[in-house]
């Protein structure tokens, strides 16, 4: 296959960036995307040129390091799938395909296709933990979960924090993700005691993030690639809710 690809290249946070083009040729349908850009940064290294810079870890869909929007698509055309498990044999031969940086105002463009989505790990830090010193594991049965609700909370916790629910957002809001971390421990005995606390303070740090509000467009949930659904804003806004007339005079 031979791809012409158009990619945003910004030296650093603080240049001005543009879409340069490049042509890639003898690119195997059996690649991964991040394959491909392997091999059009090693073509570009062996010219003295400048490889482009994105980001990647574990290269095996777990871990959402590997944020693109490809096409205008966060994580390209293939519903549930990140962009390392998305493969060339879904383009065509001759394709043109453009590639850009998650687009969001609390995700800054540090250089090319990388930003900045440290913005999620304080909204964490906010709240999204369970605090109770509890010693080692208890016995499975020792805290009886109704089956409904452990389904609720496992699904909740497949949110692998990539941010392609902002960056697919008008808004720029990360009401999927916060959603999906308040259900997660929401849904669950241990964290009741610090239910209320917990999503008063995660939604004061996204909003102080710069992130935008949820309008439920849900394009948020058409490219998460763990299938997040779109009612856990709604567990969200519910929990919101539920909390602020039992925290009145206490700073939220």
């Amino acid at each position: 296959m031979n791809i012409t690809l158009r990619i945003w290249r910004q030296a650093d946070a603080e240049a001005a960036g543009a879409m340069t083009t490049y042509e890639v040729h003898g690119i195997s349908g059996d690649m991964s995307f991040l394959e491909m850009l392997d091999v059009l940064n090693e073509e570009l290294a062996l010219a003295g040129g400048d490889p482009v810079a994105f980001d990647h870890d574990c290269r095996e869909g777990i871990c959402g390091t590997c944020s693109l929007v490809i096409n205008g698509i966060a994580h390209g055309p293939e519903a549930l799938t990140t962009t390392c498990q998305l493969y060339m044999r879904h383009f065509k031969d001759g394709q043109v395909i453009d590639i850009e940086p998650w687009r969001a105002t609390a995700f800054p463009v540090l250089r090319d296709l990388i930003v900045d989505r440290s913005a999620l790990d304080r909204i964490i830090a906010a709240g999204g933990y369970i605090s109770a010193p509890t010693g080692a594991a208890p016995e499975a049965h020792s805290v009886p979960v109704p089956k409904k609700n452990a389904e609720r909370a496992f699904d909740a916790a497949a949110c692998i924090g990539c941010g392609a629910c902002v960056a697919a957002c008008p808004n720029g809001s990360a009401s999927l993700f916060l959603g999906a971390k308040i259900t997660h421990l929401g849904s669950l005995p241990q964290g009741q005691p610090e239910r209320d606390s917990r999503v008063l303070a995660m939604v004061e740090q996204h909003d102080a993030e710069g992130f935008g509000g949820c309008s439920q467009i849900g394009e948020c949930t058409a490219v998460c690639p763990a299938g997040i659904p779109l009612d856990m804003i709604s567990q969200l806004n519910h929990d919101v809710l539920a909390a602020l007339p039992r925290n009145k005079g206490h700073g939220h």
